[in-house]
């Protein structure tokens, strides 16, 4: 994958763990040029320990164009973001999203009691940010241009303890299926990563471990995915090498989406 003179923005960064991270620095070290966003601080914080957490790694690349704080709730944050990136670049060739967020409490409870307001904040989050960035990216985005979003088999399939949050990626699948069909006409793909269980942030607070320990047994290839197999693949979308790819899942899991059983899980069971 070349990304030479290639532009475009990251935003999820949450810390060196996140799968956003994995593929931008598969795109920065294959000579692409990403602009990056953090969640905002409190304005009155002493450390600005959002911004301090994703600027430890991207002060390290000279093809880190620029770090700046969104709250992707706030449609003007959105627009602050993309007139500086089209004002820093000109026009982008790809976009990143990888941003989702359900309140604690609710993904805690069964999903029949998740509150109305923490389903409508889980949403917003997870869902409507890919529909309004895609939107602000239409105009500065080259033809051939690509957006990437991030999911994940819950969204297709019940596992139980990923609740709400399962609800919001089936939401987000149909939101890149409708995304790709208006961008078409302009040239702009958009399509999504579906990841196995991997370390971060987010997958902690899924409850990650108990996913590896099941994905390592059922899994065809017998084991969990890496952080850089992530990443690989999630440039890949990005680049001109999956250009004749929309609307579409891609997973990254081992394969294990395709077992109809639990597989070699069956003997530990004997």
């Amino acid at each position: 994958m070349q990304f030479q003179g290639k532009k475009g923005l990251i935003l999820g960064v949450a810390n060196e763990n996140s799968i956003a991270w994995a593929i931008a620095k598969e795109i920065m070290e294959a000579g692409g040029t990403c602009g990056f966003t953090h969640l905002p601080d409190p304005p009155n914080a002493e450390r600005q320990k959002n911004r301090l957490r994703v600027s430890k790694l991207t002060d390290k690349y000279e093809n880190a164009a620029f770090l700046m704080p969104m709250d992707a709730q706030k449609d003007e944050d959105i627009k602050a973001v993309f007139d500086a990136t089209a004002e820093k670049f000109g026009k982008i060739d790809f976009v990143l999203h990888s941003m989702a967020f359900a309140d604690r409490d609710d993904l805690n409870k069964d999903t029949i009691f998740t509150s109305r307001a923490g389903f409508a904040l889980a949403m917003d989050v997870s869902v409507y940010t890919l529909l309004a960035c895609a939107g602000a990216a239409k105009p500065i985005m080259n033809e051939g241009g690509s957006i990437a979003a991030m999911t994940y088999f819950g969204g297709e399939k019940c596992v139980p303890g990923y609740n709400v949050m399962g609800v919001c990626k089936a939401a987000l699948e149909a939101a890149v299926r409708y995304a790709a069909y208006d961008l078409g006409p302009s040239g702009i793909r958009v399509n999504a990563l579906s990841a196995g269980p991997v370390r971060t942030l987010a997958g902690r607070a899924a409850g990650v471990d108990e996913m590896l320990k099941l994905y390592d047994r059922m899994a065809p290839l017998g084991r969990n995915i890496t952080h850089q197999e992530v990443g690989r693949t999630g440039a890949f979308l990005l680049s001109e090498m999956s250009d004749g790819i929309t609307g579409e899942i891609l997973h990254v899991d081992g394969g294990y989406n395709a077992m109809g059983s639990p597989g070699r899980l069956l003997d530990d069971l004997k």
